[in-house]
This record gives structure tokens, sequence and C-alpha cells, in this order.
């Protein structure tokens, strides 16, 4: 405050009257004359109204940063709307994301139990195979030990048997044979 105080004071000592020499108020002077142009000049300053054209194009480019500054507002608020719907969607998507993630974790690990269990199965179903081929070749082989035992039972029976018999005899064993096969069939 004291600075401008002081800076009105040396603007009222320093005018150009009190630095002239001679009458002030004469055509002769240039300090009256640059006056007497400047007075004029504000006067047709305010004769066409400058001052309140100034003042409403102050007051329109007031009224247009007011208008800038509210459109900026509401573009502000609208993208924070915008911001607050792209999370809560963004929300969305990732709690939606997680459910299809557990969901496919679960049917993995189901599906890999069915598997477990379905291979299970197949190799039990392989080795009862497996056991029955080896059972049924097992009983092949004892079929074919005993067939081939027969025949040599048979084949040394009947070198025995003929060895050992007479003609008379066997031809008893024949007739012997035929009457318990008649008796049999009748």
């Amino acid at each position: 405050m004291r600075i401008i105080l002081t800076a009105a004071c040396a603007a009222l000592f320093a005018t150009p009257a009190l630095a002239a020499k001679g009458p002030f108020f004469s055509l002769g002077n240039t300090d009256f004359i640059v006056l007497l142009a400047f007075i004029v000049f504000i006067g047709i300053l305010f004769y066409f109204k400058v001052p309140s054209l100034l003042a409403g194009m102050l007051d329109k480019r007031a009224e247009d940063i007011k208008a800038e500054l509210d459109e900026a507002r509401r573009l502000r608020e609208e993208a924070q709307t915008l911001l607050a719907s792209y999370e809560r969607k963004q929300k969305e998507v990732q709690e939606q994301a997680d459910r299809i993630v557990s969901a496919a974790k679960e049917e993995a690990s189901t599906a890999a139990a069915k598997a477990r269990i379905d291979l299970e199965k197949s190799v039990e179903r392989r080795m009862a195979a497996a056991e029955d081929q080896i059972a049924s070749a097992q009983a092949a082989a004892v079929k074919e030990v005993r067939d081939k035992a027969v025949t040599v039972a048979i084949a040394a029976a009947r070198e025995v048997i003929a060895k050992q018999m007479s003609a008379a005899e066997a031809n008893k064993l024949i007739d012997d044979g035929i009457t318990q096969v008649d008796q049999k069939l009748h």
C-alpha cells in the first residue's frame, strides 16, 4: 500500500507542466498540445463507447470462459461416469472370467477323474481278458496234453492187448461190445 501511495505522489509531481518553461496553456508549448490531444483521444474513445465495448467484449470473453469451464465440468463428470461404468464392466468381466476358469478347472478335474476311472476299468477288462486268454490257453494245453496222453495210452494199450490177446479172445471182446451196444440202444 505504501508503494502505491509513493508511486501516485511521484506521478503528480513529475508532470510535464512542471518540467516545461514558459506558460503552460499556450499553443507553443508541446506539452500542452500533447495533453489536449490525449484529452481529445480519451473523449473520442468515450464518444464511440469504447470502454463499454471493451467491457462487453471482456464480459463476453468471461461468459465464453465460464461456458467452456461448465462444458469441461460436464465432460469431466461424463468421463467419470464412463470410467466408473467401464470399471464396473471390467470387474464383471473379471468375475465372469474367474467363474469360467474355475468351471473349466472343475470340468478338467472331473474329466481327469473320469478318465482315470475309465482307464482303471479298461486295465481291469484287459487284465480279465488276458487272464481269460491265459486260462483258455492253459485249458487248451491241458486238453492237448490229455488228448496226447489218451492217444499214447490207447496206442500203448493196443500194443499191450495186441501182444497178450489171442484171436479167440479178440472175437469174444467184439461180441461182448456188440451185445452191450445192442442192449443200450434197445
